[in-house]
């Protein structure tokens, strides 16, 4: 049940667009594609996530490993509300990048002195990961304060 529950509350991809990188003679050509994923627990927020996606005949099967890198934008697009306290940190979403275990992961945590939503995106390897990483802050109106899980 605790398994189910944690997966509802893991927020889902709407793609939002793509541009070409770098022309494949076959397969998919390499992309950066741009993914919207609104919070699961703070209705009103979405982050804009960018990223490398590998192309050619590996891309078009799924068996390339796609770059480690990524980008982040997370803003306020319409009124607060959070569904329950939340944990000081929290992982929002995370998505397979590779064959070989790579994951990437969007992690909300709170700078409750700030009333303040930071969301890290990174990469991470079963063996390594990488420290590519990109950091936003959503501000929070003060009169509407960041419920916190005890």
């Amino acid at each position: 049940m605790a398994l189910l529950t944690a997966t509802a509350a893991v927020a889902q991809a709407q793609k939002i667009g793509d541009v070409d990188t770098a022309f494949q003679w076959l397969g998919p050509n390499h992309k950066i594609v741009v993914d919207a994923y609104d919070d699961p627990m703070v209705e009103g927020v979405t982050c804009y996530v960018s990223r490398a996606r590998t192309g050619g005949i590996k891309g078009g099967l799924g068996l390339a490993e796609d770059r480690a890198e990524a980008s982040i934008a997370c803003r306020q697009v319409g009124p607060v509300r959070f569904k329950e306290p939340l944990p000081p940190k929290d992982e929002v979403f995370s998505e397979r990048m590779s064959v070989l275990f790579k994951r990437l992961r969007v992690v909300r945590m709170v700078d409750a002195a700030r009333n303040t939503l930071v969301y890290l995106t990174y990469s991470d390897k079963l063996i390594d990961g990488s420290p590519q990483n990109s950091v936003t802050a959503v501000a929070i109106d003060r009169a509407t304060p960041i419920p916190l899980k005890n």
